[in-house]
């Protein structure tokens, strides 16, 4: 366990390698999961994040100052302790949130130590935590009724059980809904990982983000789809130099610069 200090003492948990970095992954988290959470609770999660700046994606801060923070902008419109528990308890469960606890040096509870994680760690801490709370739910003495015949019907049927390794990537049906599944069917075939995938995307949405309420997502995946077919082209031709998602982000790059400028002016108006 930790021993409880100041926040510079936490600065080598960051996951990040910049605030940006930090602020991408938190938005495309939300457009993930931001359904999964009340209101109150992403008042409660924004501001864990706003706390988590200064040693990107870490804090130190005690539930008391953050509520206090909350209410002090809020004009005395904040929300309770629990619900900001109940937003804690459903960021870890979540995967995107560890929370470390830690001792006084003299003894007795400490602060909490608050982690956010990168996206592929958030989805293995999830998926660890579903099976954890798979296996808790049959204990010793209540066995499955149906269990023995069940494990019977598997041999039978010679029907092998799947087991997730850590050093086998996860397929494209993995890839995370913020990704359109247009996309997805065009990187697949070339690159089966969901990892992958969501690599492309994520310079698609950093290059798109201000620009997003004025051109559509339609046209927007389109021209991510036709980026990485030239991508693919060129490196068949071997013109890339540096890596496929580099040549990939300067091609969609420039097919949007043709899109953006092919727009009618009324189109900005809006």
């Amino acid at each position: 366990m930790l021993v409880s200090g100041r926040i510079e003492k936490y600065a080598e948990y960051s996951q990040f390698k910049s605030l940006k970095d930090f602020n991408t992954t938190i938005e495309m988290f939300l457009a993930d999961h931001k359904k999964d959470f009340t209101k109150g609770e992403l008042v409660a999660f924004k501001r864990l994040v706003r706390f988590s700046a200064k040693y990107v994606g870490v804090a130190n801060a005690k539930i008391g100052t953050l509520l206090k923070a909350i209410n002090e902008k809020l004009n005395g419109f904040g929300i309770s302790r629990s619900t900001f528990e109940r937003m804690l308890r459903k960021a870890k469960e979540l995967g995107i949130l560890s929370i470390e606890n830690t001792v006084k040096s003299k003894g007795g509870k400490g602060h909490n130590v608050y982690i956010f994680n990168t996206i592929d760690v958030s989805k293995k801490r999830k998926m660890t935590y579903c099976e954890k709370a798979e296996t808790s739910t049959d204990s010793k003495d209540e066995k499955p009724y149906f269990q023995g015949e069940t494990i019977n019907l598997l041999k039978s049927n010679n029907i092998k059980t799947l087991k997730t390794r850590k050093d086998v990537p996860l397929d494209s049906t993995y890839t995370a809904s913020y990704v359109p599944k247009e996309f997805v069917e065009a990187v697949k075939p070339f690159y089966d990982q969901a990892t992958v995938i969501e690599d492309f995307w994520k310079s698609v949405f950093l290059d798109t983000k201000a620009i997003s309420n004025i051109i559509d997502p339609e046209t927007i995946t389109y021209t991510a789809i036709d980026a990485f077919r030239q991508s693919i082209r060129g490196y068949k031709k071997g013109k890339i130099k540096t890596t496929l998602v580099r040549y990939f982000t300067g091609t969609f790059k420039k097919l949007m610069d043709q899109v953006y400028s092919a727009m009618p002016l009324e189109q900005f108006a809006k």
